[in-house]
């Protein structure tokens, strides 16, 4: 399958990209800085693009078969956040202009302002207010998402990211926003990057999930979560490993 990934060079970004080459897929990595992405092979081709410019994008959008995006964007007290919808946006105009109607992107547990209510302490009053900018346009990016329909799109909601390779676990499904534990709260938990890569290169070719909300669990401890929608796809995944 031809891949565009945006966000080629971040954490997550370098796992897919590996992955995707192993698995036989043919790569274009979109990014801002060449030089960050060391990986050499005949199936990736590394070109600078402006990620908030669509004319930039859909020179290499042209004859792809999905967009991937693993962008990633520090909080701001003062300013914001608004790449996640500004990258969005010409994302999703350069795909409509060079007919490429599959993208799947990554987001975070928590987006949703009052999904947070039932989590810990720490996080709930620590650690999402220090992110609630990200979150924020995470969210606002989701929502924009929501009203395109002509683009059939797939956002992964990863809880906390470790730099851990890819495991062979399993996963299975569970709906929700966050993946509770037995007493229906939210566990404390993180995910090996290199198992979001996993699960993300998992969707390229599953046609399901339609009209019906369905998240993905573990049995022991939470892994990713995603939003299937558009034409084919909708519903919320929130992705845990099965033992």
């Amino acid at each position: 399958m031809k891949i565009a990934l945006v966000g080629a060079t971040g954490q997550t970004g370098q796992y897919l990209v590996n992955q995707a080459l192993q698995q036989g897929h043919v790569v274009t990595a979109l990014v801002r800085n060449p030089g960050k992405l060391t990986v050499t092979h005949e199936n990736l081709k590394v070109v600078t693009t402006d990620i908030f410019s669509a004319d930039s994008l859909k020179t290499h959008f042209k004859d792809q078969d999905v967009v991937m995006s693993c962008l990633g964007f520090p909080a701001s007290f003062f300013t914001g956040v608004t790449g996640y919808t500004r990258s969005m946006t010409a994302m999703v105009s350069a795909m409509q202009e060079t007919r490429v109607n599959r993208i799947i992107t990554m987001t975070s547990w928590y987006t949703e302002p009052n999904s947070g209510t039932q989590s810990s302490y720490l996080i709930r009053f620590l650690l999402l207010p220090l992110i609630r900018s990200v979150l924020s346009n995470m969210y606002e990016m989701e929502q924009f998402l929501q009203k395109t329909e002509d683009i059939n799109w797939t956002v992964v909601r990863p809880p906390g990211l470790k730099n851990l390779p890819a495991t062979g676990k399993k996963f299975l499904t569970h709906e929700g926003y966050f993946v509770p534990d037995n007493n229906g709260q939210p566990p404390s938990s993180a995910v090996g990057r290199g198992d979001v890569a996993r699960f993300m290169l998992s969707l390229l070719n599953k046609r399901r999930s339609q009209a019906r909300c369905t998240n993905i669990k573990r049995h022991d401890s939470p892994a990713v979560g995603c939003i299937h929608a558009g034409r084919h796809f909708s519903g919320i995944l929130i992705l845990q490993y099965l033992q």
